[in-house]
């Protein structure tokens, strides 16, 4: 069921205020053909009514004759911003930018957000927005959750269907996502709700079984079998199974690039609003699954780039693969177990 105009001010309002916009202070939209008018809309109306001063920057799609899909994150790489001085400059003079069309992993968006230009992404459809407003409460979870994984030096990961990869930790950040943008040069993605940090380089090894209904983005299927996949110091080796394993290791192969490879984030889902079934409710290209990479207790891991943690890697393949009844361990210590979040205690 769609929502409302209303509803969606309302929502834009909440997210705005609590990424802390001011009156006066300057935001640029950043749309393209793929952006929703209602949501292009009604944050102009919000902005308005909270006294921003509003720009909008429309740039043209890339990518399409490389890209497998439509998906925004099928292929990564160089984007509209590539070379554009003129359009850099303006976001980089922005209090905040609203990406209306998605520039995930790209150099240009890290050179913006090191001006102090906060960088809000906002791409679902506007039903999925209005379920998902984030919160206060939404923060202070995700951010016990990556204190514990800050000072984690091995992530564990298991499962029943034979998963059993350990990655060691601590050469990259932990990265967290809950929705708004509250501090200068942040970046987040409404909606969300996860943390993840990437495996020290090279030193990631085990197996992963993808089980019957774990999801392959941008895919944006379930898996409808077993898939094997062998990792060896960093990168998959070996992708095993049935039609699925076949599908992702020929889509994997048209970047022809053995960094699609690599092994990139790993961590966990924190949305409790956010369900693993909500992608079986749309067409493929109304949605990139972000309740699949935030719904509470998935072990959500990638291949591809680690650029967005401060690595050289811009592998143009970027695989998102969230996965149900996994156990996940921190030093030894369960912060998943089955699934499930075993909630941790607020600080004193």
């Amino acid at each position: 069921m769609a929502v409302s105009d209303t509803q969606m001010i309302d929502a834009w309002k909440q997210v705005l205020t609590l990424s802390k916009l001011q009156a006066g202070d300057i935001v640029t939209l950043l749309t393209s053909d793929g952006t929703h008018p209602q949501t292009l809309r009604t944050a102009l109306v919000a902005l308005g009514q909270l006294g921003a001063r509003a720009n909008r920057l429309e740039l043209p799609p890339v990518n399409g004759e490389k890209s497998l899909s439509r998906d925004p994150l099928a292929y990564l790489g160089t984007t509209p911003l590539s070379g554009n001085r003129a359009a850099i400059a303006a976001l980089k003079e922005s209090d905040l930018v609203l990406d209306l069309m998605t520039l995930l992993f790209s150099p240009e968006q890290l050179d913006i957000l090191k001006s102090g230009t906060r960088i809000l992404l906002a791409v679902e459809p506007p039903e999925i927005l209005a379920r998902l407003v984030p919160t206060e409460a939404d923060r202070a979870r995700v951010n016990r959750a990556a204190a514990r994984l800050e000072r984690a030096r091995e992530m564990h990961v298991t499962s029943a269907a034979g998963t059993d990869l350990r990655c060691p930790l601590g050469d990259y950040p932990v990265i967290q996502e809950y929705g708004f943008v509250d501090q200068p040069g942040r970046w987040d993605h409404w909606p969300s709700g996860f943390v993840v940090t990437w495996a020290n380089e090279g030193q990631a090894n085990g197996t992963v079984v993808l089980d019957r209904g774990d999801i392959l983005l941008p895919q944006k299927c379930y898996v409808q079998a077993p898939v094997r996949l062998t990792v060896r110091e960093g990168y998959v080796t070996a992708i095993e199974g049935g039609l699925d394993a076949d599908l992702l290791r020929d889509y994997m192969d048209a970047f022809d690039d053995p960094e699609s490879y690599a092994l990139s984030h790993v961590g966990w889902g924190l949305q409790k609003r956010a369900r693993w079934s909500t992608l079986a409710l749309y067409d493929r290209e109304a949605t990139i699954g972000m309740d699949a990479r935030a719904f509470e207790g998935n072990f959500l891991w990638s291949t591809g780039p680690n650029n967005e943690a401060g690595g050289d890697r811009t592998a143009a393949c970027h695989i998102d693969i969230p996965m149900r009844g996994c156990t996940v361990r921190l030093d030894g210590e369960t912060l998943v177990r089955d699934g499930r979040v075993l909630e941790q205690e607020p600080d004193a």
